[in-house]
C-alpha cells in the first residue's frame, strides 16, 4: 500500500514516539520521514531517536529521511512581578530593557533588535497573537504602545513583530551547535525557522558544508514576500502555518499555501504543508471532518508532503494520526477528479534537455502501457523533475548514494532504490528492470521508461530515455554489447 501513495508522510518524534517499537509502527502505518525537533530534547534525545530510525532502516530495507528542525531565534517579553498582568483594550503598556519585574504598565523585552526596528503605528504581537500592541512611540531602549486586544499577559510569553524586518539572523548561537551537531549525526534535511531573506539561507548553506539539504520554513511576511528568492536558494520548503498565521491575517493563509506550493512545484523543489493537519487528534483517536479535509486539501494541491508536529511528538494517538493521514491520501489519489486536478495545475516549464526528458517521460508513460518510469539520478535532481511532471505511473529512483535515496524520500512519488554504480546504460536498465520486478511494480511481460544521463556519475547530465521491457532476456537481445 506506502508505494502506491504518492504523497509523502512526515511525522515529529517527541515524548509519545522516542522508544524503537513506536517509531517502527509509525514506520509501517506510512511515515516517510521522521522530524527532530531541536527545540525539545537534549542532544542525547536527538541522538537516541537518530540511532532508533537507523537501525529501522536497515532492518525494513528501504532508505528512511531524517529531518532536524531548527529553533530558530526566540523572541519572548520578560516575567511580571505577580506572574501575570491583565491588560485591557485601550490602556497604554511600555516595553523596554529594564530587567525590573514588570506590571500592568509595563514589561521587559530584552531584544534591542526589535526596538531599532520599530516604528510608530507597527503591530506587536503577544502569546500567538492573543495580545496586540500598536506602537505609538520608540526609541533605542522602549517603546510605549495601546493596547488594541487586551488579556493576560504572563512571563515570557512569545513576541512577533509582523510588519518589519527584523535585524535578526535566522540562526542564533542555540541553532548553531544544534546545526553542527545534526550535521556530525548525518540527519539529511535542516529546517531553517524565522527566514526573513534568501541571506538566511545561504548562511545555513555555508554551514552545513554540504552535509544536509536545506529545507527554509516559511512563517513570516517578510518571507512570503521574498519568497521568489528564498525559493532561489533554498532545496525545499515547508509551508509552517501556525506562525503564519499569527503574523498573517488568518484567511490570507489558504491563498499564501496555495501560492507557495505551485511554486515551489515548478521549481522542481519539494514542498511541506505543516501544523495543526490533525490537531484534534493529540487528543482523540478520530480527527475532525474540517481536518480531513485540510489534510486532502494539501494532497489535491500536488505537495510533496504533509506534516505531524504535536500529534505524532506529543499526542495519545501518534500511530493512529499516521495512519489516518495515509488512509486520506491513499483515498484522495484514486479518485480521478485528483488527477484531473494535478493536471490542470501542472506548469509547463522546459527550458533544458532535462527538462524535455522528462517531460518525454511521463508523455510516453501515459499515452502507452508503461509500467513505471525509472530514473538514475546522482544527486536526485532527475527524481525530482521526473515528480515536478506528477506522472500517472510509479516514480522508482535508483542512486547508488545514500544520501541521494534518503533526501528524495521526502519527493512526491519518489520510491527510491540504492543500486550499484553504473558504467553503461545497458547496466542501468538491467538494474531498473529488476527493481521493477523486486519491487512489484511490474512483470517480466511488462516495459518501463529509463531516464540516466550518460556519461555517469556526473550531476546535471541527464540526456537519455529508452523504452525498455522488464525481461532481462529482451535487454539483452537488443543490446548484446
Amino acid at each position: 500500500m506506502r508505494r502506491h501513495r504518492k504523497i509523502k508522510i512526515v511525522a515529529t518524534l517527541g515524548p509519545a514516539s522516542s522508544d524503537k517499537a513506536t517509531i517502527r509502527a509509525l514506520w509501517e502505518a506510512g511515515a516517510d520521514v521522521f522530524r527532530l525537533n531541536m527545540s525539545h530534547g537534549t542532544h542525547a534525545d536527538i541522538a537516541a531517536r537518530h540511532a532508533i530510525i537507523r537501525q529501522i532502516e536497515a532492518e525494513v530495507g528501504r532508505p528512511i529521511a531524517i529531518l532536524a528542525d531548527l529553533q530558530g531565534p526566540k523572541l519572548r517579553v520578560g516575567v511580571f512581578a505577580g506572574d501575570a498582568a491583565d491588560l485591557a483594550e485601550g490602556q497604554r503598556f511600555r516595553l523596554d530593557l529594564s530587567e525590573a519585574p514588570g506590571d500592568a504598565s509595563r514589561v521587559q523585552l530584552p531584544h534591542p533588535e526589535i526596538f531599532a526596528a520599530l516604528e510608530p503605528g507597527s503591530t506587536l504581537l503577544v502569546n500567538d497573537g492573543k495580545i496586540r500592541l500598536r506602537v505609538e512611540s520608540c526609541g533605542a531602549d522602549f517603546a510605549d504602545c495601546t493596547v488594541t486586544v487586551g488579556g493576560t499577559i504572563s512571563n515570557r510569553k512569545g513576541v512577533n513583530v509582523p510588519d518589519v524586518v527584523l535585524p535578526l539572523a535566522a540562526l542564533s548561537e542555540k541553532d548553531r551547535r544544534d546545526l553542527e551537531f545534526a550535521c556530525d549525526l548525518g540527519v539529511d534535511w535542516l529546517a531553517l525557522s524565522f527566514v526573513q531573506r534568501p541571506e538566511d539561507v545561504a548562511e545555513a548553506r555555508a554551514l552545513a558544508r554540504g552535509r544536509a539539504s536545506i529545507l527554509s520554513k516559511i512563517e513570516k511576511p517578510a518571507a512570503v514576500k521574498a519568497f521568489d528568492s528564498i525559493l532561489a536558494v533554498s532545496d525545499g520548503i515547508m509551508v509552517a502555518r501556525g506562525d503564519l498565521g499569527v503574523e498573517c491575517p488568518v484567511q490570507a493563509v489558504p491563498p499564501i499555501q496555495k501560492r507557495l506550493v505551485r511554486a515551489a512545484r515548478s521549481a522542481a523543489k519539494p514542498v511541506i504543508v505543516a501544523t495543526q493537519m490533525l490537531e484534534s487528534m493529540i487528543e482523540s483517536p478520530m480527527p475532525t471532518r474540517a481536518e480531513v479535509s485540510d489534510v486532502a486539501t494539501a494532497i489535491y494541491e500536488g505537495a510533496d508532503a504533509v506534516m505531524l508536529s504535536a500529534e505524532s511528538a506529543a499526542g495519545q494517538y501518534p500511530v493512529q494520526a499516521v495512519a489516518t493521514m495515509n488512509a486520506v491520501a491513499i483515498e484522495v489519489e484514486s479518485d480521478p477528479v485528483y488527477r484531473e486536478v494535478i493536471e490542470a495545475s501542472r506548469k509547463v516549464n522546459r527550458r533544458t534537455v532535462a527538462d524535455g526528458i522528462v517531460s518525454a517521460a511521463r508523455e510516453i508513460a501515459e499515452t502507452t502501457d508503461i509500467k513505471a518510469i525509472c530514473c538514475f539520478s546522482q544527486s536526485g535532481t532527475t527524481a525530482s523533475l521526473v515528480a515536478r511532471e506528477r506522472p500517472r505511473v510509479p516514480i522508482i529512483a535508483l542512486t547508488p548514494l545514500v544520501g541521494t535515496a534518503r533526501k528524495l524520500c521526502l519527493t512526491w512519488g519518489a520510491h527510491c532504490v540504492l543500486v550499484e554504480p553504473q558504467e553503461r546504460f545497458k547496466g542501468a536498465v538491467l538494474s531498473a528492470a529488476r527493481a521493477a520486478r523486486a519491487d512489484g511494480f511490474a512483470g517480466t511481460s511488462d516495459f518501463i521508461v529509463v531516464t540516466a544521463g550518460v556519461p555517469f556519475n556526473v550531476q546535471g547530465t541527464t540526456n537519455i530515455l529508452r523504452v525498455a521491457p522488464c525481461d532481462e532476456r529482451l535487454i539483452f537481445r537488443a543490446d548484446p554489447e
